[in-house]
């Protein structure tokens, strides 16, 4: 009996099988929770695939040669863009194309056009079947996710080149023509005057000796801009360009186009291969009486024919006017800033206050200054216009011309050039920075 008690003791202290019971009950949470940590990790992984695939799907459907980009330029209003919507959808599924470990329950693409930006969003939902899950009844897991991406449509401008052709840009381009032309002329003249009542005229012999004028170089220069801005364009009706001149001669002064505000910049370059220097009559002109640099009529003339500005759509373009001169006006004495004593003629610096009128209107206006050079052989320049386009210690960027023909641009659209090598590249540039700041202003 007493062997029986001791057995029944030992067995009532012994607590082994205790471990055996634990670990049992232990086991199957620690194996869901494994589990659980694969699938989720699992899931991530296909989650982060299909983010990729989403991210590029939004952002190829708004790149710049996309279906839906090009759609969108084409767009009068704002609203949806299904050929991006298209275009995103296919995109994703080439990304996802001959992957597996899931089903997609849904792509969803959205492009819309609000005001000048293109918004693109991707959404995406697909079940991820479970591994160990499934023992506790998840027999999957769900996975979305959301891709947007916006680029900011370019901006429609129209461009007004406003081109002085009056006798003074027939001077000759650069010193060395000067002297060519100085040394074939009886009286020393550097200018190229396009005289109808002398056969001999200046026009004719600068032609002759090959001589390089301010408005051959401004001929050339602005063809070159027509094919700068058909380069630049992303949309073929992107820019509108329109060309204007001082008028074909004394006889029909005043504000000529040349070439009506278009979207054909080929037809431009065409047009601006017509642009040439103003035909007068003789000395004292009967029609002006040599005043034919009016700036004081042609700036309100090209103001009346800019339309109002708009925030840059292709219903709403921005406006950009191209002033290019030499600066001085020739014109009735009551309408410039420094009248000749004794007579009804003006010849000065352009008045800013011309310019400040247009830009009230919200068009910026970019000015290339072609630089008057000085003619110490000519006695009218050296008594009229030499005076101001003086410096504290000679021909300066700092004279008056200088001055007020830069007050004239608006802010940061100002150069000034040689004669001949710089215009064609400064025109270029001020295309170019127009286009820039037309960004970053809107």
């Amino acid at each position: 009996m007493s062997t029986l008690i001791r057995t029944i003791s030992r067995f009532r202290r012994d607590r082994s099988g205790n471990i055996a019971m634990t670990f049992g009950l232990v086991l199957l949470p620690l194996v869901v929770a494994v589990g659980c940590a694969v699938d989720y990790s699992r899931a991530n992984q296909i989650r982060s695939k299909l983010i990729s695939a989403a991210d590029a799907a939004s952002v190829g459907a708004v790149a710049k040669q996309s279906p839906g980009f090009i759609a969108a330029g084409a767009m009068t209003s704002d609203g949806e863009i299904s050929a991006g919507e298209a275009d995103a959808r296919k995109i994703f599924s080439g990304n996802v194309f001959n992957q597996n470990g899931f089903t997609l329950t849904s792509v969803t693409p959205t492009m819309t056009k609000s005001g000048g930006t293109i918004t693109s969003t991707v959404r995406f939902t697909a079940d991820v079947p479970t591994m160990f899950l499934g023992v506790i009844g998840q027999s999957k897991m769900t996975v979305t996710g959301t891709s947007t991406a916006t680029a900011n449509m370019p901006l429609y401008i129209d461009f007004y080149l406003l081109l002085d052709n009056s006798p003074s840009m027939g001077v000759a381009a650069t010193p060395a023509d000067v002297t060519k032309m100085v040394n074939n002329t009886p009286d020393q003249c550097a200018f190229a005057c396009h005289d109808y009542n002398d056969a001999n005229n200046y026009y004719n012999l600068a032609k002759s000796l090959g001589v390089t004028t301010r408005i051959d170089v401004l001929r050339s220069a602005t063809q070159q801009l027509m094919d700068t801005a058909a380069n630049t364009a992303t949309y073929a009706s992107q820019y509108r360009m329109a060309i204007y001149d001082f008028g074909a001669s004394s006889a029909t002064i005043g504000l000529r186009a040349l070439f009506t505000l278009s979207t054909s910049l080929s037809s431009a370059k065409t047009a601006a291969g017509n642009i040439d220097l103003m035909g007068v009559y003789g000395n004292n002109d009967s029609y002006t009486a040599d005043k034919d640099s009016q700036f004081s009529t042609v700036l309100p003339a090209i103001s009346n024919a800019i339309s109002a500005p708009g925030p840059g759509t292709s219903a709403a373009p921005m406006k950009y006017l191209f002033f290019v001169s030499d600066g001085v006006a020739d014109e009735p004495n009551s309408s410039c800033l420094k009248p000749i004593t004794g007579s009804n003629r003006c010849q000065s610096p352009i008045n800013p206050a011309l310019c400040d009128a247009i830009k009230k209107r919200n068009i910026k206006i970019a000015v290339l200054y072609t630089t008057y050079l000085q003619l110490p052989t000519n006695n009218w320049y050296m008594t009229w216009i030499d005076p101001f386009n003086q410096g504290p210690f000679g021909p300066s960027p700092n004279s008056q011309i200088a001055q007020n023909m830069q007050a004239c641009a608006s802010p940061g659209f100002y150069f000034e050039v040689s004669p001949t090598q710089g215009i064609a590249d400064a025109m270029k540039a001020l295309f170019k920075k127009a286009v820039a700041d037309a960004r970053i202003s809107s």
